[in-house]
Parts: structure tokens; sequence; C-alpha cells
């Protein structure tokens, strides 16, 4: 790009940074120095491709959505939380917020995220164990309870029953009064990656995208600022991807919920705001933020180019992060406090809109109080104390950084390819879609993982506590235990609910999501809603959708 071109852009960042709103945090350097709030190339300088850098606030939108990056508004810090019941769920989601939290994510155990209620006999010896336990709309008014839900953004993290948990979150708003026309928040519902990573579903992909379809009409029409899907790459990249694979699978994926609300005739530059993405941030630092920087270039141009989406909202690739989990290590635990401040750090530098950072503890249990803590104070002494959010994108133009990130792109861009070759007309679903079924998805992040494995057993790949500086002084650590009563408890006042309920109401919402679902055409949101308020079970909504659809088996795959 010329001198010219360089300095209009420059001129052009500068008019959007001048009427932006900003934050009144200081952006001078410990040693008193001023920083500017972007760095770009001096006056009189041709630089060959800068068009695919450019300026923050512009397409493609490589150094991020804001010309303020994070002198506008920093990133949400979020706190994965969830464990027992409702109540004790509530009182730690108070504790977050209390500390500074700007966000709650909510974290289900199995028997949720399976879709069964807690009395299933499939549930035993797992309520409570890897999140909070939510079998009705009773639930979630304890979950939220003194939590104002038209004023805090939630994200949930859950995808084969989430059509109906997003049904009771909007019943205990409801039940306190907001208007939930106004709420704002993140359901994952990406079904995708489920059969490609985490296994989570209840059915066939056909049912599953039906219910995803109804909800973006649902929130597309009635609840604008609510997110209906979150893309994760993130499990993804647990189960062993590469990064190019876990950028690749997850915009793969978004493409395809883009033909989905296209096939439903929704207008690309109303849906597409309404989809979010959630990504991994692992340890190799560079790599990470290259990743993040290619993400939001590839799909600015996918939507634009081939999807024709018209404003800058339905090109904008919104993500929020959490730190790599499977970097995590049991020996020598405390180390992972240090990871996670690495990890956290590129998610900052790659320009992420909110972050989760793990504890110290969550590769043995669910974290305690003090690392959960911990894991909020690493963030907030990344933003307030590093300098890190005072200029946006500040290693755009690094050579390394550059390469890196355009050397990720074309990986994507081949194994977007790839999906396409697998579809059979043309369509990012189809090849998703046929991946699924041939388990080419799985193959290929078993091939990868297999690989990283390999490299570590060797000691080509040193893992700090692992292969690497073995000798310590530590001790052990005391974790989170959740009880078997709590399990007990969930199940007794289950049962009283039901006692109390209206019965005949419940199996009179339950027959009439039936005949719904067995139709063609009808948005299964309100009858499920319907469900939900009558305090049907999750159990007992997903029992019947499952009546209907029936179950679905994985291929094998080696």
């Amino acid at each position: 790009m010329d001198d010219a071109s360089i300095t209009a852009g420059r001129e052009r960042w500068q008019a959007a940074y001048g009427k932006a709103p900003k934050t009144d945090r200081d952006t001078t350097t410990i040693s008193g120095e001023e920083t500017e709030a972007v760095y770009g190339p001096p006056p009189g300088s041709a630089v060959p491709g800068f068009e695919r850098i450019g300026w923050p606030g512009e397409y493609p939108y490589t150094r991020g959505l804001y010309p303020t990056g994070y002198r506008g508004r920093p990133w949400t810090i979020r706190q994965f939380a969830g464990f027992g019941n409702a109540a004790q769920t509530n009182e730690r989601f108070r504790a977050i917020l209390a500390a500074g939290g700007g966000g709650l994510s909510v974290a289900f155990d199995m028997p949720t995220l399976m879709g069964r209620d807690s009395d299933d006999l499939r549930s035993l010896g797992e309520v409570g164990h890897c999140g909070v336990a939510i079998d009705s709309a009773a639930d979630m008014d304890v979950l939220f309870a003194d939590i104002p839900l038209g004023d805090v953004t939630t994200s949930m993290t859950i995808s084969g029953p989430a059509v109906p948990i997003f049904c009771m979150y909007v019943v205990a708003a409801e039940r306190q009064g907001v208007d939930v026309g106004k709420l704002n928040g993140t359901l994952q519902t990406d079904i995708f990656k489920e059969y490609i990573a985490q296994k989570e579903w209840l059915f066939p992909p056909k049912p599953h995208l039906r219910l995803i379809g109804d909800l973006m009409e649902y929130c597309a029409r009635g609840i604008p600022a609510y997110k209906p899907l979150s893309v994760s790459g993130y499990h993804i990249r647990e189960a062993g991807s590469t990064a190019a694979q876990e950028l690749a699978y997850t915009l793969a994926d978004g493409f395809g919920y883009v033909e989905l609300g296209l096939s439903r005739g929704l207008d690309v530059d109303v849906f597409a705001p309404g989809l979010s993405f959630f990504f991994d941030a692992h340890i190799d630092f560079f790599e990470e933020i290259a990743k993040f920087r290619a993400a939001r270039r590839i799909w600015a141009r996918w939507m634009r180019d081939v999807y024709g989406a018209k404003t800058a909202k339905a090109q904008w690739l919104r993500f929020h992060t959490q730190t790599a989990g499977v970097s995590l290590t049991a020996q020598q635990p405390e180390n992972n406090i240090v990871r996670t401040a690495i990890e956290a750090l590129a998610a900052v530098l790659g320009g992420t809109n909110s972050l989760h950072t793990n504890a110290l503890d969550e590769v043995l249990a669910l974290p305690s109080a003090k690392a959960a803590e911990i894991a909020v104070r690493t963030q907030q002494v990344i933003l307030e104390e590093t300098g890190a959010a005072n200029v946006a994108d500040p290693l755009g133009g690094s050579w390394y950084v550059e390469a890196l990130t355009d050397k990720i792109e074309a990986d994507a861009e081949a194994i977007f390819q790839q999906i396409k070759d697998l579809g059979r007309d043309g369509t990012v679903t189809s090849g998703l879609l046929r991946g699924i079924d041939e388990a080419y998805f799985t193959g290929q992040i078993a091939e990868a993982s297999f690989r990283y494995q390999q490299t570590v057993e060797k000691g080509d790949k040193r893992i700090v506590g692992v292969n690497a500086h073995t000798e310590t002084i530590e001790a052990p650590l005391e974790i989170l235990r959740v009880s078997h009563e709590v399990e007990v408890e969930q199940n007794r006042v289950l049962g009283e609910r039901r006692a109390k309920r209206d019965d005949a109401a419940v199996r009179a919402k339950l027959a009439t999501l039936r005949e719904a679902a067995a139709r063609d055409g009808v948005n299964l949101i309100p009858p499920m809603l319907d469900a939900s308020r009558a305090e049907a079970t999750l159990g007992e909504i997903c029992g019947v959708l499952k009546d209907v659809y029936g179950t679905y088996t994985e291929p094998a795959g080696f």
C-alpha cells in the first residue's frame, strides 16, 4: 500500500477515534510517557500488503473492531462458575460480581448438559459435580436471586439442551419483572462442535439445527441484544486440535449457522450481529495472538464477499476467550497461575471482547473461592498495571506476528476448501454434515493430538513440572469437594416441586410442544416457554423432543 493510502487510512482512523467515547483510565507508562492509541507506519512509508493489516475499527478488522481499542471499553471480565445447587452457585456469582467481574458465565453439571433431570438414574453421582444442577425454571430463579438479569450480561455454556435452558432463563427474567426484550447475554448453542469435539448432543444434527434456527429467529425479532449462538472453538482445541484447525473448524461452523439463517429467510445484516465466538487461548503466546487477528480478518471477508453482509456489525467477529484448561498441570499446580496469566495476556493482545481465566486448581477439581479470586485478579492486573490495554493491537506490524497471522489464515483457508469438497452442493453446511457423518473431524483432531503427545513423550516439547524441572517443594492443594448431600437435596426439592405444580397443565404444555415439534415450520420457542412457565423439567422437555426426533450415535472413526 502506498503512502497516500496509508495516510488516508490514518486520517479516517483519527476521525473515528475522535468521535468515539473513551474511558478516563490513565494511558501513560510507569515512567509517565503518554502512549498513542494506535501505532502504524511512519509518514512517507509504503508498506506492501498493509491493507491486510489496516487500522482498528476498519475492514478487515485485523487490528480490532473499534477505533479506540480498549481505551473505549475494556474487555468484559468473566468467570466461568457453577457447582452444586443453584443457591451455592448464586453465592459464588455474587462474590464474582462484588470482586469486579463484569459478567457471569454459567457452568452446568453433566446431567443438565445432557438434558437429564437430577433424579434420572443416569445422573447418579454426577449432580452438581462439574457445574450447577438446573432442573426447571424454579432453579433459574434461585440461580439469579438478587442478580438483576436486566443489568448483568450472562453467558451460558451449554449446547444440546441450550434452547430449553434459554427458555427457563427467560422465564426467570419474567419473574424478576425484567423486560425480556432487553436481555443481553450469550447462549452457546453450537451443536456442530458437539459432534466434532465435545460429544454432548441429544438428537441427530438436523433437529438440533431446526431448534437453533428457531432460536435465531426468535432473538432477531424479539431480543435483539441477546446473542443466541456462541460458536465455540474452545472445545475443539481442548480435544487436541492445532491452532489452525481450531480456527478453521470454528469459523466453518459459523459459516454453517450463517447459511442456516439465510435458509430461514433472515436478513444477514440483522441476524449476523447475534453470532459470537468462543476461542481457546493456549500457551504458545504469539501463535494465539496471530490466530485471533486472523479470525477477525477471515470472518469479515467471508461475511462481506460470500454471504453479502453490508454493515460493519454483520462483518464483525466478536469473541470470548478462555485460557487453556488442557495446558494446566496437576504437577506443581501453582505454575498454572503463570500459564493462565500468559494465556490471558495473549487474548488481550489479540483483541478479545471478553475473557475467562482458569483457576490454578481446575485441573484437579472445581475452583476454590481463593483460586477463583486469583483468576479474576490476574485479569485485573493485566488491565490496571501492565499498560497492555493502552494501545490497540500493539503487536500490529511485527514481522513475526504478521507472518504468523498470514500463515494461520492460509492454513485455515485450505481447511475450508477441504470441508467444502466433502459436501455435495457447494455449501459449507453440506461439508460439515458429511464430515460429521464420516468422522472426518474427529479423525483429524485425533491425529493432531497424537502427534503433539508424541513430542511431549519424547521430551521435544517441555512442560515444566511434567517432563522438565520436576523437582519441587510443593504441598498438596486443598480442593473444593461437592458433597453427595447436594444430590440428595436437589432430588428432594425436585420431588417437592413436581408434587406441588399443576401436573395437568404441565402435561398439556408438553403435548402442545410435542405436536409443534412434529410439524414443519412451527417455531418451538413459544411452546417451550409455556412449558417452562408451568415448571416442566428439563428432562421432560428434552424427553418430548427425543420422542419426536430420536437419538444419535456417532460413527466409528479411526
